[in-house]
């Protein structure tokens, strides 16, 4: 009988402490959608950045309690059109398509990827073949160019602010032919197999590939280089969500403290994320200033 009065007091109290305390609602329960749609730029071919992220997809989902899918986009400034559409939450934007963002559309960074070799940043690159006979601006006149994107730092930004320092007033006409490769990888390529004479791209990209092709390292030489400016990070829409964007910050900070996220972080060639913010991406607002465009207006599409 002692016993059964003892078991009846623990089931009231327990019973008055959950009505003093109500149960928290779970962290991970999903926020006005089941879905988060994340946009990616094409630095690479669509197969081997669909591999890259992937992981970090399903880790995503996992801990956030939502369906993360990720939209591959064809070209650069199509993340910028896909955020007019709201069919964006978020992106993992380039330093240029991020600054764009920030003028055109009010995006809010979270975080980027600390890269295994320490570095979160990256530069521009201008690079033809070392045997070639271009060793300054003046040796590229009647030669071939290969840009990446309109929308890109490394692939686009850097060559302008280039000719701009060479007096190169009128690229098109100093070289005999120019195009968009579509991809830094594409970029690198084209001026390894000789299809263009010099070329522009990001150094992630450049030396991510050198390590599975050293004739990069061995047969390419670099002509200039950019400021460093931030690498790849995911930022989101103003209006998404406080908590949801609170959640995500937080996951992306912490996975490197445990092992379903170093995986999803090895992936990426990535040891952790750091917190980013709108003034991480100063460097291209300074190199913008200098060549003269306005951002808030800036016709991003290839021509």
């Amino acid at each position: 009988m002692k016993y059964i009065n003892w078991a009846l007091i623990f089931f009231l109290l327990a019973l008055l402490m959950g009505c003093e305390n109500p149960k928290k609602e779970p962290e991970n329960v999903p926020i006005k959608s089941s879905v988060l749609q994340i946009g990616l730029i094409t630095e690479h071919n669509i197969f081997t950045q669909k591999k890259r992220y992937a992981p970090l997809a399903s880790y995503l989902s996992r801990q956030v309690g939502m369906n993360v899918k990720l939209k591959i986009l064809s070209h650069y400034g199509d993340i910028i059109v896909n955020f007019i559409s709201n069919d964006l939450d978020g992106a993992f934007f380039g330093s240029f398509t991020g600054a764009l963002a920030i003028r055109k559309l009010s995006i809010e960074p979270l975080a980027r990827p600390e890269y295994r070799d320490g570095t979160s940043t990256y530069y521009g690159m201008i690079f033809t073949r070392k045997d070639s006979d271009i060793k300054s601006a003046r040796d590229m006149q009647g030669k071939r160019f290969a840009f990446v994107d309109k929308a890109t730092t490394a692939g686009w930004l850097l060559p302008l602010h280039y000719f701009k320092e060479h007096e190169i007033d009128d690229y098109q006409a100093w070289f005999s032919e120019t195009y968009f490769a579509g991809t830094h990888e594409d970029a690198i390529y084209d001026v390894l197999n000789g299809k263009a004479d010099v070329g522009a791209a990001k150094s992630q990209v450049f030396y991510r590939l050198a390590e599975e092709n050293p004739a990069l390292i061995e047969e390419l030489t670099i002509l200039a280089t950019s400021p460093k400016v931030p690498a790849n990070a995911l930022a989101v829409r103003p209006d998404l969500d406080e908590n949801l964007k609170k959640r995500l910050k937080k996951i992306l900070l912490q996975m490197n403290h445990n092992a379903e996220g170093l995986q999803a972080l090895k992936s990426l060639g990535a040891k952790r994320f750091i917190e980013t913010t709108v003034d991480d991406y100063q460097p291209v607002f300074d190199f913008t200033d200098h060549l003269g465009l306005d951002l808030a207006t800036y016709d991003y599409l290839n021509q």
